[in-house]
């Protein structure tokens, strides 16, 4: 029996470094596993592996699509390198036209701009709404002649920005695509530079309301709508918004908010005063810089303007004849908003 119980005892020392010879070496507990290996072959059966610059370039483009405010780093090369569009207005928009100064209503519009230059001389003004209280009063029309007579004067740079994404006009006054504009830059769908045109080699800058979407206001209210206004002012002379009507969207109050001043526009006519009150009890009548009365008759505006030019370049040539009041045609300067 002591055979037995030795040879048991001999053989309990000698197995454990058996074992331990056998067995290799354990990682210690803290140490991470080792990293997997890329794989070489192909994902899928027939699909080639995706080249790294490839991948590298879809993640750019991606980032830019969901962080648009990015675009706005190299905001000025953006305005610099423009897409240039030529001027081709609608036929009857009735806009100002650069080579023919003394057709209605381009004299009412540069006595607006007077005004408008003197405040900021001022006052820090440099983004401005247009808008109106109901449809069909000429928010539009002033706007666009408005950019227009301010682009004019040398030293200005205008941006002409359609915010009204319920009913656009923007582009079918100058007859330019409606997309990409507005709504896609604040979609994260285009850059800054996608929805910017300049208009000829002039000083106006044109930005469309963009594709239709169903939550205006919910753009609107985007930090990244406030974030561009608000880097636009230092980059424009003037930033002019058309807007919605006050009375049926509360889109021109948001933006009224978020901009330096807010022109009323009222039509002759159609406009009542009860809109009108309306209308600034909605602004708070904070930041209103004044009323432009639309729909005027023309023969009313300028039988004594054409009279004093035609003095002057009719009279002196003809003896110093005076020539009979000239009136023009009787329609009303004015167009759908």
């Amino acid at each position: 029996m002591s055979r037995v119980h030795d040879a048991l005892r001999k053989a309990g020392q000698e197995n454990p470094a058996k074992a331990n010879v056998a067995r290799p070496p354990r990682p210690p507990a803290s140490a991470p596993p080792p990293p997997a290996a890329l794989p070489t072959e192909p994902l899928a059966a027939g699909l080639p592996a995706e080249p790294l610059a490839a991948v590298q370039e879809r993640v750019a483009t991606a980032t830019l699509a969901s962080d648009p405010y990015g675009g706005l780093e190299n905001l000025e090369a953006c305005i610099q390198s423009a897409r240039q569009i030529p001027f081709n207005p609608l036929g009857d928009a009735l806009l100002v036209h650069p080579n023919k100064p003394r057709e209605a209503p381009a004299e009412e519009f540069r006595s607006l701009r007077t005004r408008l230059n003197h405040m900021q001389t001022i006052q820090p003004l440099h983004t401005l709404v247009v808008t109106s209280a109901s449809p069909a009063e000429g928010k539009s029309f002033t706007a666009a002649n408005l950019a227009l007579t301010q682009a004019q004067l040398a030293e200005h740079r205008v941006l002409l920005v359609d915010f009204d994404f319920r009913r656009p006009t923007v582009d079918k006054v100058f007859q330019i695509p409606i997309a990409p504009g507005m709504t896609n830059y604040l979609q994260g769908t285009a850059s800054f530079s996608d929805v910017i045109r300049r208009v000829g080699d002039s000083n106006l800058y044109l930005i469309t309301a963009g594709d239709p979407v169903t939550n205006p206001l919910e753009l609107l209210n985007l930090k990244e709508c406030a974030s561009l206004l608000a880097e636009l002012r230092s980059h424009f002379d003037w930033v002019i918004l058309d807007s919605p009507p006050l009375l049926f969207a509360a889109d021109g109050n948001l933006l009224a908010t978020m901009c330096d001043g807010t022109i009323l526009v009222v039509r002759i006519g159609t406009t009542t005063f009860d809109s009108v009150s309306r209308a600034l009890q909605s602004l708070c009548e904070n930041n209103v810089l004044g009323i432009v009365v639309n729909g005027a008759r023309r023969g009313e505006l300028y039988s004594k303007y054409n009279y004093y030019h035609d003095y002057y370049t009719y009279g002196s040539e003809a003896g110093d004849k005076e020539e009979p009041d000239k009136e023009l045609e009787t329609d009303t300067v004015a167009s759908n908003s």
